[in-house]
């Protein structure tokens, strides 16, 4: 079964630079992409998402509150919020709603300590 990783932000520069990277990380995973909270809380009622990387600052919803709706309807999928608005309040609340937080500009090195991570869940998970 595929992987599926849902990539939101506002920039199409920023998610063609994540999907970038994270093809090179993990090129067998497919890769989805929305322009905001409300595109990707659609998406996820149509198809199955494993893995989330959120946008914190976006018009309407935040990456944080999509980040706890993704979270209350899949408590087990490695989300993380990404950012560069690297302020302790913002670090604190992705974890207080269980993401991991990544700063911007997003590194290869970040994506993939995440990646990594996320599969290994992802496996623990797998009937």
């Amino acid at each position: 079964m595929t992987t599926t990783v849902l990539i939101v932000d506002d920039s199409k520069l920023a998610r063609l630079v994540a999907a970038k990277l994270l093809r090179q990380v993990k090129p067998d995973w497919d890769v989805v992409e929305a322009a905001n909270a409300d595109a990707a809380a659609a998406m996820v009622g149509e198809r199955r998402i494993d893995v989330a990387l959120l946008d914190f600052n976006m018009p309407g919803r935040d990456g944080l509150e999509l980040a706890a709706d993704l979270r209350a309807a899949n408590p087990g999928m490695p989300i993380a919020v990404v950012s560069a608005n690297i302020q302790d309040e913002i670090i604190a609340r992705s974890r207080g709603v269980g993401a991991t937080f990544l700063p911007k500009p997003l590194t290869e090195e970040a994506l993939a300590g995440f990646v990594s991570g996320a599969a290994l869940r992802l496996r623990r998970a797998a009937p």
